[in-house]
């Protein structure tokens, strides 16, 4: 057989910027790369030297779709290290900001960058004609997200209201009865949105890998929990180095995680609803159900499927919330003191980590920072392993469509600035 090569140079949809480089000969795989080349950030280095009450507003910066993940790990971590234990009001504030974020950013990624795939556009703009519906369904439901970021965060981008041990404000019971009704009068959105996705064509691919995710059994939580796995991990977040590592590649500027002594591991909305799906709300588990959804799953094109059905839940248990607080001012004041902290939080894209060494002076000495994306690289590429030779036969433009979906529906965030992967597949 000649050899054909393919060469995608810029593939919207994504959040940064990445080569797909795939070798086939004599139909077989002899090279498959994902190489992340956007330039390293540095973000570990530079928070070294900076004041503790600094790093919450620097970590926000990182990534402009999970600006909340970043400050709520980074504040917990930070919180672990000078033995802080915030007020339940607090807590409770938390879960509605971080929840509110998870929500924004799977609607987004249901309708803005997985649904034109199942439906087979180049981008969201192009469904308007034939879709318009499912455009405003999408833009009135994030809007509402972004509204409840606003009202407990002081603003929808880059929140200014979290810090140490609680809030600088609050927010008064006003204003979230007010942004109470808006997400009641979504749910029905929601449950329809689980009917849309659930309805798309998506590809019979399986592998069985680890999906890993934080897990409470009193709540489906985003912010505090035990890291568990479908393969019977279960530890404390502080003990995440001992078991999850890492490892800088050659072709790459963005590392590969590995459990221990394992393997390749899937984070994000999937895995935690592979592994949390007795937590979620009876209407959840209803739309499931009418669906014909059922979990665990181990295709990752399903990831978007576990969105909808995140998003649902989410919403009503907001709204719950809300009825528990009528959120007052309290004493926020930090003791600070010598010592080290990690937490692991969910960002909408899957597990987060901060872990931060602080002197007597609350001065940070010693930071690091794994986000979900990190954590996905080898999966996707072990994915791509095994389902390129499924799909072999394939002409080789619909065989390199199908690769950057499967990438796609990872929900990636290889940069917070550009939007692109460049694919090349070669066939010899």
């Amino acid at each position: 057989m000649p050899e054909k090569k393919i060469n995608i140079e810029y593939i919207a949809r994504v959040e940064g910027e990445s080569t797909l480089d795939v070798h086939i000969s004599k139909n077989e795989i002899t090279d498959l790369k994902l190489k992340v080349w956007e330039p390293p950030r540095f973000f570990e280095g530079f928070l070294v030297g900076r004041k503790y009450d600094e790093i919450s507003d620097m970590v926000m910066r990182i990534c402009g779709i999970c600006p909340v993940s970043h400050s709520t790990t980074a504040i917990r971590a930070l919180e672990n290290a000078m033995q802080i234990t915030p007020s339940a009001q607090t807590k409770k504030l938390r879960r509605l900001l971080s929840y509110s974020q998870v929500m924004s950013s799977d609607i987004l990624h249901i309708y803005m960058l997985a649904a034109p795939d199942f439906l087979g556009y180049e981008s969201v703009l192009a469904m308007v004609p034939k879709h318009l519906d499912l455009v405003k369904k999408a833009i009135k439901m994030k809007m509402v997200a972004n509204e409840l970021t606003e009202i407990v965060g002081g603003r929808a981008a880059n929140p200014v209201t979290p810090k140490i041990n609680g809030f600088y404000q609050v927010p008064s019971k006003e204003r979230l009865n007010s942004v109470k009704k808006h997400l009641e009068a979504m749910q029905q959105d929601t449950v329809d949105t689980l009917k849309v996705v659930a309805s798309l064509p998506i590809p019979e691919f399986e592998r069985k890998t680890e999906y890993v995710c934080i897990r409470n059994p009193e709540e489906y939580t985003i912010n505090e929990g035990r890291l568990v796995s479908t393969e019977g991990l279960d530890i404390l977040e502080e003990e995440y180095r001992n078991h999850i590592i890492e490892n800088q590649i050659s072709y790459s500027n963005a590392k590969q995680c590995r459990i221990k002594g394992r393997g390749d591991f899937m984070v994000g909305a999937l895995a935690r609803v592979n592994n949390n799906y007795d937590l979620l709300s009876d209407k959840a588990k209803e739309a499931a159900e009418e669906n014909h959804l059922k979990f665990p799953v181990y295709n990752p094109f399903a990831n978007t499927a576990a969105q909808a059905l995140e998003v649902i839940h989410l919403t009503t248990r907001c709204t719950e919330i809300i009825d528990e607080i009528d959120p007052k001012p309290e004493d926020t004041t930090v003791n600070v003191k010598a010592g080290e902290g990690h937490a692991l939080t969910e960002a909408p894209r899957g597990l987060l980590y901060h872990g931060y060494k602080l002197n007597e002076k609350g001065i940070v000495e010693k930071a690091e920072i794994t986000t979900p994306t990190t954590h996905n690289v080898l999966s996707m590429e072990q994915d791509l392993y095994k389902m390129i030779p499924e799909i072999m036969d394939l002409p080789e433009g619909k065989l390199a469509l199908q690769c950057e979906e499967l990438i796609r529906a990872y929900d990636p965030c290889f940069s917070c600035s550009v939007h692109t992967i460049k694919a090349n597949v070669k066939k010899d």
